[in-house]
């Protein structure tokens, strides 16, 4: 049975481009096209679609609202098909806080290739994240871990998440003072040319400053986010490295290598934290920061917009909390609560 597709996209040439692309396999069928947010909220009862693409500069409402009446009207995975690149896209990061799962820059839709291996990657994913359940709480069949004992010796505190990950940063680093003593270094798995946008939007919600990582800087108070296509590293001697030539597998930046950084740094002093994500990025991480001594938190089942990468983390020993006490407990840490 074929995955059913809304396309949201005022620009008719790219939405029946956009269309012959997603069906050139078969797995997915576009169900409707919709040129206003309006026209899109009032065609979802009949047009029950599994899966929406939406682009932000709309007629209307724009994309964000859009996103936002669709998580509470009647909850269904969106992907943001975005040409905002650079520190302009926060409003990508906008509408993942919105309830969107992911962004794809428009130029890495080569809607005129569409029998490359490449493509056809691209539209097993969507397949994969029209499951996904939104809008509303999950259970899960696993048997969460214990909860950590969050020590209150930390110097450092890495961050991993990958899909739903903007908007449960927010929550997350949203409950940290804006003079929280601790260095905070996140890995946010985005396509390049969004991370930038990320960067300057959580600077703009939350009161802790937020920008970018850059090389050899060192060590202070604040969340540093890794750039597009670099690992995010500590030294031993309390400075960021970038690391742009080791392979994600899959990757780049990745949970696991930070985390792993932060465990031969800092040691039994350092916190890690996997939230929301597909994949297993950063269980490799978390075993290697608790056998050094340190602290690992995944997110609870029930909060996680996807379970796999807490859950892989969980399985790995890390200890699990809601995604609401995650951030009073980093803060309590450092004994700001």
């Amino acid at each position: 049975m074929s995955v059913r597709v809304a396309i949201c996209e005022d620009s008719r040439s790219y939405a029946q481009a956009l269309k012959t692309f997603l069906e050139t396999d078969g797995d997915l069928e576009v169900v409707g096209i919709a040129a206003r947010g309006e026209d899109l909220l009032g065609a979802l009862t009949r047009l029950r679609p599994d899966l929406v693409t939406m682009d932000l500069e709309l007629p209307g409402i724009d994309g964000v609202e859009t996103i936002r009446r669709i998580m509470a009207v009647r909850p269904t995975p969106a992907i943001v098909i975005s040409g905002h690149v650079g520190s302009d896209a926060r409003t990508v990061a906008a509408a993942l806080d919105a309830g969107a799962l992911e962004a794809i820059r428009k130029s890495d839709l080569r809607l005129d290739e569409r029998g490359t291996p490449q493509a056809g990657a691209v539209r097993r994913r969507l397949a994969r994240l029209a499951t996904s359940a939104v809008g509303s709480r999950r259970t899960s069949q696993r048997r969460d871990a214990g909860v950590p004992v969050i020590p209150r010796t930390a110097t450092i505190i890495g961050i991993g998440a990958s899909t739903g990950g903007p908007r449960a940063l927010r929550t997350v680093l949203g409950a940290l003072p804006g003079d929280f003593p601790l260095p905070v270094l996140v890995v946010q798995h985005m396509a390049p040319g969004f991370t930038a946008g990320l960067a300057t939007w959580l600077d703009e919600v939350v009161d802790l400053p937020v920008r970018l990582a850059s090389e050899a800087e060192p060590l202070g108070p604040g969340v540093l986010i890794a750039p597009d296509e670099a690992h995010l590293l500590v030294t031993a001697q309390g400075r960021i490295r970038l690391d742009t030539r080791t392979p994600g597998n899959p990757h780049r930046p990745s949970v696991d290598m930070l985390l792993r950084s932060l465990a031969e740094a800092s040691g039994r002093q350092a916190i890690g934290v996997v939230l929301t994500g597909m994949g297993a990025d950063g269980a490799a991480g978390v075993a290697a920061l608790l056998e050094a001594g340190g602290t690992a938190v995944a997110e609870r089942a029930g909060d996680a917009t996807l379970w796999a990468m807490p859950a892989a983390a969980a399985d790995a020993g890390a200890g699990v909390l809601d995604l609401d006490a995650i951030g009073p407990a980093l803060a309590a840490a450092s004994g700001r609560r």
